[in-house]
């Protein structure tokens, strides 16, 4: 069952690369997006380790990280406010 799991996910990843590379409108959706997930995944680091938030450390990992990069600063804050009320 793992290699059918396996063998679609495959097949489904080279036709999305095969639609990134014919439409040239998603080059730059696809730029615009990886500066924003880099800008996110920096913005994290700088906000656990400056010391701002005391007390609290927001994991970096792929929820977090998607989070901020679909919300911008209010994902930070939901993220933060999450965080504080149920840990």
């Amino acid at each position: 069952m793992k290699t059918v799991w396996l063998i679609c996910l495959l097949v489904s990843s080279l036709f999305l690369i095969g639609v990134v590379f014919r439409q040239k409108l998603s080059w730059s959706w696809l730029k615009r997006f990886a500066l924003q997930l880099v800008a996110a995944a920096l913005t994290l680091y700088l906000l656990n380790y400056s010391g701002i938030v005391s007390g609290l450390e927001v994991p970096l990992n792929l929820i977090t990280i998607g989070t901020v990069v679909l919300l911008g600063l209010p994902g930070i804050a939901l993220v933060l406010g999450l965080q504080g009320v149920l840990f």
